[in-house]
């Protein structure tokens, strides 16, 4: 692309040299730079990449983005100034590639959590309605059948671009996409317009990367801030900050909630481990999903699914037809009668609405027995909070090793366990090795007896002192359940 179109409607302070010359691809990493590409030099909070824009240039870069100029300027090589490099990426970017995000409608799920049930929901409710779409959400990227592992809960904002000018000229009309905090700190979602911003819930997590938790409700805002006046934002007002991200957004506003009155009501009405049976605005309709938090889900998804011009009958048809996302309470009965729960819950509330979601459903005869731990090199103040969820609503709780990281798994456990209240003190033990804490469930169950392991969910590795191992809850339950049943 020339850079006369590359740069159009970018407010530009200054180009040295050709602005005619033409550029093969984005870089912002120096060591990927290939001949005539374009370098883009950020400032990062560990690196500057200013000091690798001579290294690019080695390499062959036509031209350099940057925020000052070096003090040498070498020949044949174009200098764009701009005020702040990472928020131009993201424009330079969505030229590049043809601004796909408007040739799409573009749906961002923002929230603690949700995020990824939403965002996959809609893409499995679209391609059943017969509507190819894109799916960016941590666990795969999806261009219609085609799937792409995820590495990052929002990827940069050049690969979010080359993946939506891939959906759009494979024939996409929608994509669904989480946005995560650090996506919006990180001014990855810079330059995208989107159709619809849905937002879940908000409550603590990454305070480890955002410090407080002001900070935190203040980048998530900032998504719904940047939004323009043709797109519609919807927002669940039964959280107390979901009227606080529509305060000063052009966007047109709209609500859902359970307890409150909303665009978009729903009412839980009957429950068990098989579904449940939901009331959306006055329709009934049974779904395979279950659990409080999943009829927020579903709600949302109702609610962006009729934003977007789909009758309310067909939606809700299409929602009963839907399956349980990855790792998201999922299911499974063992030979023995016990109930197996596998979910992602790896924050205090997420583990609260998955603990107290079971708790209703159970009828209180059959014991509920938690494994879950807190990963290392994050939040710390959520562990001693956990541990007093976990140990209050569980018949017996195993702390234990999530992804420990470059963290002590002893030391991660012990804050865990300085939340457990003195009268539940004899309601857990801590067992180190996952592995082996599962094995503990097992052989405490009893037939009709649950067990919810925690955490993580769809992954299928842990991470211990950089390195990731192959770990699969779901595959070690069936593992251990096969050997110990012999």
């Amino acid at each position: 692309m020339i850079i006369t179109e590359l740069v159009n409607r970018i407010p530009v302070m200054e180009i040295h040299g050709d602005n005619n010359r033409e550029v093969t691809e984005l870089v912002i990493d120096s060591r990927k730079v290939t001949e005539n590409a374009l370098y883009i030099a950020m400032r990062g909070t560990v690196v500057d990449g200013h000091s690798f824009i001579a290294s690019a240039i080695e390499k062959g870069a036509a031209a350099i983005v940057c925020e000052e100029f070096p003090e040498t300027l070498v020949e044949n090589v174009t200098y764009i100034q701009v005020k702040d490099s990472s928020k131009t990426l993201g424009h330079l970017a969505s030229n590049f590639y043809g601004n796909p995000s408007q040739k799409l409608k573009l749906i961002g799920v923002t929230g603690t959590n949700g995020k990824t049930s939403v965002s996959t929901l809609l893409f499995d409710i679209f391609k059943n309605l017969g509507y190819p779409a894109a799916l960016l959400s941590t666990v795969e990227i999806r261009i219609g059948e085609e799937v792409i592992p995820a590495t990052h809960t929002t990827p940069d904002v050049i690969t979010i671009n080359r993946i939506l000018a891939e959906a759009v000229e494979k024939g996409c009309e929608f994509a669904f996409m989480e946005v995560s905090s650090h996506g919006i700190a990180q001014n990855r979602i810079e330059g995208l317009h989107f159709k619809i911003a849905g937002f879940t819930n908000l409550t603590h997590d990454h305070l480890d990367y955002h410090k407080t938790f002001e900070e935190y409700l203040k980048t998530k805002k900032r998504f719904f801030d940047q939004l323009e006046d043709t797109a519609i934002a919807i927002t669940n007002v039964d959280d107390k900050n979901g009227n606080v991200m529509l305060q000063n957004t052009k966007a047109k506003k709209k609500s859902y909630a359970l307890k409150t009155m909303a665009d978009y009501h729903g009412k839980l009405l009957e429950v068990d481990f098989n579904g449940m049976l939901l009331n959306f605005n006055g329709k009934e309709f049974w779904t395979t999903l279950t659990g409080k938090f999943n009829v927020y889900n579903l709600l949302l998804v109702f609610g962006i699914a009729a934003e977007l011009g789909f009758q309310q009958d067909e939606i809700l048809q299409a929602i009963s037809q839907l399956k349980r996302v990855s790792g998201r309470f999922e299911t499974f009965k063992s030979d023995g009668g016990i109930f197996f729960i596998v979910d992602y819950a790896h924050t205090p509330d997420a583990l609260e609405n998955i603990l107290d979601s079971i708790n209703d459903i159970r009828t209180k005869n059959e014991r509920l027995i938690t494994v879950f731990g807190c990963g290392g090199d994050r939040d710390h103040s959520k562990r001693p909070e956990m541990g007093n969820i976990a140990t209050k609503k569980s018949t017996l709780a195993i702390i234990t090793s999530d992804n420990p990281r470059t963290e002590d798994p002893a030391q991660i456990i012990k804050e865990i366990e300085a939340g457990v209240e003195p009268q539940n003190f004899s309601k857990y033990t801590s067992i180190p090795d996952r592995k082996e804490a599962i094995k503990m469930a097992i052989k405490f169950a009893e037939p009709k007896d649950i067990v919810l392991v925690a955490g993580k969910g769809h992954e299928t590795y842990q991470e211990i002192n950089g390195v990731k191992h192959h770990f699969d809850d779901k595959e070690v339950i069936n593992e251990l359940w096969k050997l110990m049943s012999k």
